[in-house]
């Protein structure tokens, strides 16, 4: 029994204060954490970052200072932690080479939600896609086509690409191509397109409705129309113009002619 309190007494002594330094650690590293956690959600929450990047941000900072003060404890009791954080390094490299594509579509979804370039409700065209965006996710985001097929797009792909958001702004330019023949009236033709978008209450006055002689092409003498309109009635104006001017410029005998060749045949008579 004096062996066994003996070693008990040198136990205590030797590794007592060690265990207690350690404990102490972890309480104070456990409430550092909190505290940590805290201070990153209400600094990102008051700049109205997106709820995804707060919850990856809050729960990074606190697993990163657990992980600090776990490594201090292990200290104390003499642990080389040199190696083991050299490990930890090894492996998250590896780990970081396999899923190179994922991770850099994570860090491109950290980015779109951070800078924001759209956001949920935009119709943008990147990527070779054109769609309204349904949900931006860490990986990926999910938009939604005119005839209404659901695309997920990785990040990378639209980060790294040009991004176009068709509905940033409150107002778009209608471009339009009229064709009329080269024997036509070209002033006559802009006046008759000009008093249809006069009498549409959808086509803004300011700026003006502008037409101007654009091209002699090949087959035409080629009109570009450009009125501005909200942004959601941007569609639904340009189909009804077309129809329109169509209408109306066959009513007033002005061509708009197809695409068409002149064949000069030349005959060859041989002598006998």
């Amino acid at each position: 029994m004096e062996n066994i309190s003996d070693q008990i007494i040198v136990f205590i002594s030797t590794y007592g204060i060690k265990v207690l330094g350690a404990l102490i650690i972890l309480i104070v590293g456990w409430i550092a954490a909190g505290i940590g956690r805290d201070v990153s959600r209400k600094g990102l929450e008051s700049k109205n970052v997106d709820p995804s990047i707060v919850s990856f941000v809050t729960s990074l900072t606190h697993i990163i200072i657990l992980v600090v003060f776990v490594l201090a404890a292990m200290n104390k009791f003499g642990i080389q932690t040199t190696s083991f954080v050299a490990i930890l390094g090894a492996a998250g490299f590896a780990i970081g080479f396999a899923l190179q594509g994922s991770l850099a579509n994570f860090a491109a979804g950290v980015l779109i939600l951070i800078l924001k370039p759209y956001r949920v409700g935009d119709v943008i065209d990147s990527a070779g896609v054109v769609g309204k965006v349904m949900e931006i996710q860490l990986f990926t985001t999910i938009l939604s086509t005119p005839d209404n097929i659901k695309i997920m797009v990785p990040n990378g792909m639209i980060f790294g690409s040009v991004i176009k958001n068709i509905s940033a702004y409150d107002t778009r330019r209608v471009d339009m191509v009229i064709g009329i023949g080269y024997n036509s009236n070209i002033s006559k033709a802009c006046d008759i397109m000009l008093s249809i978008m006069k009498t549409d209450s959808r086509i803004l006055t300011d700026p003006e409705p502008q037409i101007v002689v654009a091209e002699l092409a090949d087959s035409s003498v080629n009109l570009a129309v450009r009125p501005w309109v909200n942004k959601d009635d941007y569609w639904n104006v340009k189909f009804d113009l077309t129809r329109k001017f169509k209408e109306a410029l066959d009513e007033n005998n002005i061509e708009i002619p197809f695409p068409q060749r002149v064949i000069h045949m030349v005959s060859k008579i041989s002598e006998n």
